[in-house]
């Protein structure tokens, strides 16, 4: 049964906000990191705001490779296997907290080469054994060259010597993150998207103040708080330059681009990994809403954009690793979407310093700074919970906000079953019959997931936008229409009646 939820009525939080209320905590950035330390903050009875520059998610946590994982990447290096180990724990604690939205699911590393399949029957061996203490998914097993054919179907079966099979998360970021925003509402925080922070006003060594504009009006509002989180991602550092204008730079960008595909190129339900490619990473091929997601890749970028593009490049680079290991050929036309997503990397000397992106740890990092301000950077989807609590434990010390108990290891984030975006946008990927059911589900976003434009439902609600670009940009006309014929919220009472009439998809 889903939860008791309301819809959230952009007026009423902005006539809030204008009240020039005291904030205790006003969190800058509504991706992964942002919206969890928000979730934190309000479950500890702390009056938050969030604020976004665009759509939550929008920027980075929705372009992920859609794992929940602790990086096997990372164990070549035993300096990185404490970062492994808190991953996989806090893996465990997602599935727990979120079962809806995040499950385990099987991968196969296919081997082709002699004594492959043993190395990788270890190392792999190791990674589920650091899950010790009840935090498990599931076992590392060594599989014949028939046992891999089978679970992995599509496989290249040419010199396949065997395959090891183990486990990790699967999960939907952009959906993950809007539920982390809802469910820091209903514990009492104030949410806002398009709201970007343009000013930073700092006093006698201790920020004061804020002003974020209303992106829907122009507006400006001043928003006085106890302390702030930087949360901005790959965008935290100019955030600092509105405190600092000469502040150093702490974070550098890497993109990581992804290709969508048709299921029939790996009809199965398991995933894989390919262990090394020619750029220092590992690529996934993986069933995702019915279709296969490969990626990622790992390219330096020196701006950080809001909207970064695959190039072709990558496309390419993406095919020809993925075709080493699958019996179908794939072409450039057999790409269906694609699309990238910018890393924020810790690097305090990252400053003209040369090296690939791809060998920067994925360690946070929490940085008090500027009196009252701290910024949190780095690390991964994963580990966004630990990161808030670790945020919140600096803030605690340094006497910023009262010490209360942390609650999110067991907090259950917010589940409201009304709707099931997953089938309907399987549905909606393959025909235009699901059209209608689409439009209808834009409106309940609007209403209630705080949706402001077509492609927030398009591209995060639903993930058509990363699934097929034809079928988005058919949809895209009718959805906005939803958009366009609305001038205000509707009214709580007829919008909860007409939601609970609408059949789930």
């Amino acid at each position: 049964m889903s939860e008791e939820v309301k819809p959230i009525i952009r007026a009423e939080q902005i006539a809030q906000l204008a009240q020039d209320e005291l904030w205790d905590v006003v969190v800058i950035g509504g991706g992964a990191t942002g919206a969890g330390i928000a979730v934190d903050a309000a479950s500890r009875g702390l009056k938050t705001l969030l604020l976004e520059a665009q759509d939550f998610s929008a920027g980075t946590s929705s372009r992920s490779t859609k794992l929940i994982h602790g990086g096997v990447r990372y164990m070549k290096n035993p300096r990185d296997w404490g970062l492994v180990r808190e991953a996989l724990k806090e893996r465990r604690i997602l599935i727990q907290n979120a079962p809806h939205l995040v499950h385990s699911k099987p991968f196969i590393l296919p081997c082709y080469k002699k004594w492959e399949r043993e190395y990788y029957t270890v190392g792999l061996g190791i990674y589920s054994a650091m899950t010790f203490g009840g935090y498990g998914i599931g076992r590392t097993s060594s599989l014949s060259r028939e046992e891999t054919i089978s679970r992995l179907p599509g496989v290249k079966t040419e010199g396949l010597m065997g395959g090891v099979q183990f486990y990790d998360g699967q999960f939907d970021d952009a959906r993950l993150n809007v539920a982390l925003v809802r469910t820091a509402v209903q514990h009492g925080a104030l949410a806002l998207n398009y709201f970007p922070v343009t000013g930073i006003e700092r006093r006698g060594g201790w920020i004061q103040s804020l002003t974020a504009c209303d992106k829907e009006t122009g507006r400006e509002y001043r928003i006085r708080t106890k302390m702030i989180f930087n949360a901005a991602g790959a965008w935290v550092d100019p955030i600092r330059r509105m405190v600092d204008p000469d502040a150093s730079t702490l974070v550098r960008v890497s993109r990581g681009s992804h290709i969508l595909l048709d299921k029939s190129f790996m009809p199965g339900e398991t995933g894989m990994l390919i262990p090394k490619t020619r750029d220092g990473r590992v690529l996934f091929a993986i069933p995702w809403h019915d279709m296969l997601l490969v990626g990622t890749t790992d390219v330096e970028q020196r701006e950080a954009d809001f909207d970064p593009k695959v190039s072709e490049e990558e496309i390419a680079f993406m095919i020809e690793t993925a075709q080493g290991y699958l019996a179908k050929p794939i072409q450039r036309s057999d790409v269906k979407a694609a699309f990238a997503g910018l890393r924020p990397l810790f690097n305090p000397q990252a400053t003209g310093s040369a090296g690939s992106t791809a060998k920067v740890s994925r360690e946070h990092a929490v940085i008090p700074e500027y009196g009252n301000m701290i910024t949190v950077t780095g690390g991964k989807w994963t580990a966004y919970r630990k990161m808030a609590e670790h945020a919140m434990l600096v803030a605690t010390l340094r006497h910023l906000i009262a010490p209360r108990l942390c609650v999110t290891k067991t907090l259950p984030i917010l589940n409201d079953t009304r709707w099931d975006p997953a089938a309907l946008e399987v549905e909606a990927e393959k025909s235009d019959a699901a059209d209608e059911r689409v439009v209808e589900y834009a409106r309940y976003c609007r209403d209630y997931e705080m949706a402001r434009s077509a492609e927030d439902v398009l591209f995060r609600r639903l993930r058509l936008g990363e699934m097929n670009e034809a079928r988005t940009a058919a949809l895209m006309p009718k959805v906005a229409a939803v958009f366009a014929s609305e001038e205000a919220a509707p009214e709580a009472a007829s919008d909860e009646a007409q939601v609970d009439e609408a059949p789930a998809s």
